[in-house]
């Protein structure tokens, strides 16, 4: 037996996906199977999924031990992807059957290939002629042998289906079964870029040549937004596929992948693979499966993408790489910008982190010299940075249930007679944050969470941001029963959008609002739309600060930007800042300079004063300085421990516990604080109470939380979780 194939009856340990402490001992199948090979294993009276991760342990009566039920007919996972999954569980302190779900994210790995009907041109001649059937027949002479399905044969044709049935019945059209699985087209990476600025030029020269040297590196490209990051990038990539290796680029959100995917079809002359929740189930097959093949170059995909199983992964981008949607906050909690670096020193490959406003982190990695920095100053082509301004608002008198100043109504009202559009920015998706009883003041809440529900005048319901409940809009107040004294208080981007109706009654509104769109496909048609001139006024929440390009915008108003401001988290002013840039970012992208007006109650905040001065470098240099002083990240280390359950004070008895037994964390002089309830005490019918650990920059961290957390017993419903770096605090 060699140390990486397992002969029949030998003893082998298969990690499988259920929530156990450890790999199981298994006979090897007939045949033998290789270290790696996914297979199919009894556990109780269940099949279950798992990977051969190793040589038995041999500690249980051989006689005893069930046999491997079969090898599935998949690639097997490579040594490099099991030894990522244990670095990424050992560094989240995760269990490793979770980690191994994410990797096994594709539905009926264990099936034999799924077949599809396609249709081609046949042998038999139609009874009679009708010039649907005329068309279908000249559609498919013209393309010889090509083969099609049923959807694309009849739009293509301009026919219904049933056409087309009736002419497979005479045998004019013939109808096969084919794999679905099939290899994407290949990508061409020398087709003609666009033509780069010097600036790029520099900076596209500096990463393909790293992407060629085929080894470990990470590149922060800094570029200002509309300063053609993305070609910069792209050119990596074209590296990437010249060296015969696959690429990754990572997207915060599923709604920029529309036009994302058009540029990257436009560049290498054909689709690359898509993978994000709105993919299709026997879509996300086939891209595991060929990803596993090497059948596809290039995959565009949201933060799961990184666990895909690559057969040569040789770079990967993380486009808006400050983004905090790369960070997941259920289950396995990790963060996608960090886990790519991660998998890249294990593969030799290259990291490019894209963002006009990187996080603290990268930037502090770059100025040490971690990571390569790159910037690109000016934007692309004939657009300039738009201008900057504070509207202050304590010097308007606007009536309380308005929000948009006059000043910034009369800026849009001029861009409305230029034929240009306007966008009006609110993070604060709904129509109203609260629904309160004028008569007592009761504020309508969520009963499985300590969260307010918020009003969602589109839905004609109240929801529940926190779990997703939802419940009717009450017309009696349920604490004093006083009738019809319900009233929204405060703005959402539905009740901005009503006012921009009011205020702007010739012009064509759209609300772009996750929440609003049934799918996520309906969402991207939406923007494609607006990119074309669909409307004149765009109202959206930070969604739309992500990416997007719309060439006749020319004004951005922000309706609240001291929103983010409040609060005690740590990266509040950072997520303003890069919020504020972000969306501001999205004017005069095109020949038309571009205006941000900021409504602010507090002008002189150094935040908004940095923000309207564009010193990034200024204001990192301060935050920098803030953060390092207090210790804490990325100059210091930070954990959050969760611990969750039904009853309040079986939560609290477990989290003093562990408050009492901190020697393991004193001994690397780490500090705990709490318990205390988390700030949303209760989610979906659970309480929460948190402690935060806080370490210096080089401790072992995990090591001395992982001892800290062992001895703890979780009786009945208790659930503990650990968030290493946390992001939010809630």
């Amino acid at each position: 037996m060699s140390s990486s194939f397992f002969d029949e009856g030998a003893l082998v340990a298969v990690m499988t996906t259920q929530p156990l402490d450890r790999a199981l001992d298994y006979k090897a199948p007939e045949g033998g199977c290789h270290l790696g090979a996914f297979v199919e294993v009894p556990l109780g009276p269940r099949k279950v999924l798992g990977v051969v991760w190793g040589p038995g342990a041999g500690d249980y009566d051989y006689a005893k031990v069930r046999s491997v039920m079969r090898v599935l007919d998949v690639a097997p996972m490579r040594t490099e992807m099991r030894d990522f999954l244990r670095k990424a569980a050992a560094y989240t302190l995760t269990p490793m059957p979770a980690m191994l779900r994410l990797a096994t994210r594709a539905p009926g790995l264990g099936d034999p290939p799924s077949m599809q009907k396609i249709y081609r041109r046949g042998t038999g001649e139609p009874d009679r002629m009708t010039d649907a059937r005329t068309r279908v027949l000249e559609f498919l002479a013209e393309y010889g042998d090509l083969s099609f399905t049923l959807k694309e044969l009849a739009e293509l044709s301009g026919v219904t289906s049933s056409v087309i049935k009736g002419l497979v019945k005479h045998g004019a059209v013939a109808e096969e079964d084919s794999p679905r699985d099939l290899p994407f087209p290949p990508l061409d990476p020398s087709r003609p870029s666009k033509e780069l600025t010097p600036d790029q030029a520099k900076a596209a020269d500096h990463v393909a040549s790293a992407v060629a040297a085929g080894t470990y590196g990470t590149t922060l490209l800094r570029g200002v937004t509309g300063s053609g990051k993305t070609e910069v990038y792209l050119e990596a990539v074209a590296a990437c596929l010249r060296a015969g290796r696959q690429a990754l680029v990572l997207l915060p959100e599923i709604a920029l992948t529309a036009e994302f995917l058009t540029r990257v079809e436009v560049r290498f002359g054909a689709r690359p693979a898509e993978w994000h929740s709105g993919a299709t189930m026997t879509e996300r097959r086939r891209i595991w499966r060929m990803v596993g093949q090497g059948n596809a170059q290039l995959v565009i995909g949201a933060r799961s993408a990184l666990f895909l199983p690559y057969q040569n992964l040789g770079l990967i981008v993380v486009d808006e790489e400050h983004d905090t949607s790369y960070k997941q906050e259920e289950g396995v909690l990790y963060n996608a910008r960090d886990m790519a670096v991660l998998r890249a020193s294990l593969l030799g490959a290259q990291v490019v982190l894209s963002s006009a406003t990187p996080s603290l982190e990268s930037w502090a990695n770059a100025k040490s010299g971690k990571y390569t920095r790159l910037d690109l100053e000016s934007r692309f082509g004939p657009a300039v940075m738009p201008t900057m301004k504070a509207l202050d608002m304590r010097g308007e008198k606007l009536p309380s249930d308005r929000w948009v100043s006059d000043t910034l109504k009369a800026e849009v009202d001029k861009r409305l007679e230029a034929g240009e559009q306007a966008m009006l920015f609110l993070n604060r998706r709904g129509f109203a944050p609260i629904t309160l009883c004028r008569a007592c003041g009761h504020q309508v809440g969520c009963d499985q969470c300590d969260a307010r529900m918020v009003e969602h005048r589109f839905l004609k319901r109240l929801m529940c941001h926190q779990c997703g409940e939802t419940k009717p809009m009450p017309t009696t107040c349920p604490s004093c029963e006083a009738e019809d004294r319900m009233a929204p208080v405060g703005p959402g981007v539905e009740r901005l959008g009503e006012e921009a109706v009011m205020l702007f009654p010739d012009a064509r509104v759209a609300v772009l609002s996750s929440d609003m769109y049934g799918s996520a496909r309906a969402l991207k048609a939406e923007i494609e739309n607006i990119a074309a001139g669909g409307a004149d006024v765009v109202i959206g929440t930070q969604l739309v600060a992500k990416g997007h390009n719309f060439p006749n915008l020319t004004l951005v108003g922000v309706i609240d930007a001291d929103l983010g401001l409040q609060g005690s988290d740590l990266r509040a002013a950072e997520r303003t800042f890069q919020l504020m840039r972000q969306v501001a970012g999205r004017a005069g992208r095109a020949e038309k300079p571009g205006t941000a007006l900021l409504q602010t109650f507090q002008p002189e905040h150094p935040v908004i004063r940095a923000i309207l001065a564009g010193d990034e470098e200024g204001f990192w240099r301060a935050e920098a300085a803030e953060r390092e002083a207090a210790g804490v990240p990325p100059y210091g280390r930070m954990a959050g421990i969760i611990l969750s359950g039904p009853d309040v004070a079986a939560v609290f008895d477990a989290a003093n516990a562990l408050a009492r037994n901190t020697a393991p964390l004193t001994r690397i002089g780490a500090q705990v604080f709490g318990p205390a309830p988390a700030p949303i005490a209760r989610v979906r019918g659970r309480h929460r109470v948190r402690l935060l650990v806080k370490a210096g920059k080089g401790v072992a961290l995990q090591n001395a939380i992982a001892q800290w957390i062992k001895p703890l017993r979780l009786k009945g419903d208790l659930r503990l979780a650990v968030d290493i770096d946390p992001q939010n605090f809630y």
